[in-house]
């Protein structure tokens, strides 16, 4: 029976810890890049630069290109392939809503239009951000596999902070985040502003939850209370 690949790291990266649990799945991860991608393609044609697809296509390109790397081994290239797909995403999506702001006063857009689109970026703001929290903590999903449990990062899960006998007996002495976690983290940071049950312990990332809440506020309180001000 051939050896897992975390028995025989590559170059430049640490060995798997002893006992580590199964890599984490990526697949929630690509859905969620995907579904981003659609959700520009979605929005009305006054909101985007350049073809439709583009962005979808990129997202796309890039997360085959980033899954055939590591099948290969070759997780760098994986992970700028990653980096790539999000920033993709993440500027396109400050564009649109610049543009949409832009085109307020003009009243180019209908009500319902403006329902839509103000819908549709704020899950893909809530998606990327999700994905860039996912990302870059603690070295990436790639780093993390290699740990037996996740005791270090930029955010302080609850279960971090438990007692090691304690975390033995739930049953929770390997627990790592998964993109579920930092889904469910961009959610709370888009809804309530700041982070609930998950303190934030890096600077980048508190960069980066600041960033999000801009956008989900401008995308709330002011185009989605406009639109329905005016039906």
């Amino acid at each position: 029976m051939p050896e897992s690949s975390l028995s025989h790291p590559q170059p430049g990266h640490p060995p798997a810890a002893p006992n580590a649990p199964a890599p984490e799945p990526r697949w929630p991860a690509v859905i969620a890049m995907v579904a981003s991608g659609g959700l520009y393609y979605a929005l009305p044609p006054g909101l985007k630069v350049g073809p439709d697809w583009v962005v979808l296509v990129l997202v796309v390109l890039f997360i085959t290109l980033g899954g055939i790397f590591r099948r290969k081994g070759r997780h760098e290239l994986t992970q700028w392939m990653g980096h790539a797909a999000s920033g993709t995403v993440t500027l396109a999506m400050i564009v649109s809503l610049s543009l949409l702001v832009a085109r307020l006063p003009a009243h180019k857009e209908s009500p319902l239009e403006l329902l839509h689109a103000a819908v549709a970026l704020w899950i893909c703001n809530l998606i990327v951000f999700a994905s860039w929290y996912w990302r870059l903590d603690a070295g990436g999903p790639h780093q993390r596999d290699l740990e037996r449990s996740h005791t270090d990062g930029a955010f302080l899960f609850p279960q971090m902070v438990l007692d090691p006998d304690l975390r033995k007996e739930m049953g929770e002495d390997q627990w790592r985040p998964g993109f579920v976690d930092y889904l469910f983290l961009a959610f709370n940071t888009s809804t309530a502003f700041s982070p609930t049950d998950v303190p934030v312990l890096s600077r980048w990332a508190k960069v980066l939850m600041m960033m999000q809440s801009v956008i989900s506020l401008i995308t709330i309180a002011i185009l989605a209370a406009r639109a329905i001000n005016i039906l």
